[in-house]
């Protein structure tokens, strides 16, 4: 079986484009409890590995652990999720017209098994006024979302240029979770079928 150890709708509906059976399960770790090191790939991949620490002992053994987190940087900054609506116009205000990367962390586990990796993408973010910004958010709940903002939907108006991978700015980078579930002899590609597309 296969926990997807999230709270994320959009993590959900990512990996439900497949065909493979899961269930969710939601970590109780608390991401503000961990400090910021300075080095954002580390960050995002200890957050990951920590959550699927929190949870890993009410699953069998042979259950395959997928657990993400996922963190937008600008300037050594870490932009995570609002707390307010005004916070939230804020980070978009400062992301607003410049280039900002989208770092996951990915953990899967299983048993004794334990394998990571940190996808990222960069995403360079058109021009934006104010009006613009309370408009998306008005239509967005930001608060639930690094950096304010989906890149699904209506965030399509936000973007200039994206160099790396789509599913990463959403949450899931599926070619690297792929990668790591295919060593614990789960394969994506088996999944997929016309009912999945």
């Amino acid at each position: 079986m296969l926990i997807l150890g999230s709270s994320s709708p959009r993590r959900r509906e990512i990996l439900s484009h497949y065909n493979i059976p899961f269930s969710v399960a939601t970590p109780p770790y608390d991401e503000k409890s961990f400090v910021f090191d300075g080095e954002p790939k580390n960050y995002v991949q200890k957050l990951a590995r920590e959550k699927s620490l929190s949870i890993a002992g009410e699953f069998e053994s042979e259950d395959a652990l997928l657990t993400a987190d996922t963190v937008v940087v600008k300037d050594g900054q870490i932009f995570s999720k609002p707390e307010t609506l005004e916070e939230a116009f804020e980070m978009l205000l400062d992301l607003a017209g410049k280039t900002h990367v989208v770092h996951s962390g990915v953990c899967i586990r299983c048993g004794v098994q334990e394998f990571c990796a940190v996808e990222s993408t960069e995403v360079t973010f058109c021009p934006l006024t104010e009006h613009q910004i309370r408009k998306f958010h008005s239509a967005v709940n930001p608060l639930d979302k690094a950096g304010a903002y989906a890149i699904q939907g209506s965030g399509g108006l936000l973007i200039e240029k994206i160099v790396g991978n789509y599913d990463n700015v959403m949450g899931l980078p599926m070619q690297t979770v792929s990668k790591l579930l295919s060593k614990v002899d789960i394969h994506l590609w088996d999944y997929v079928s016309p009912s999945s597309l």
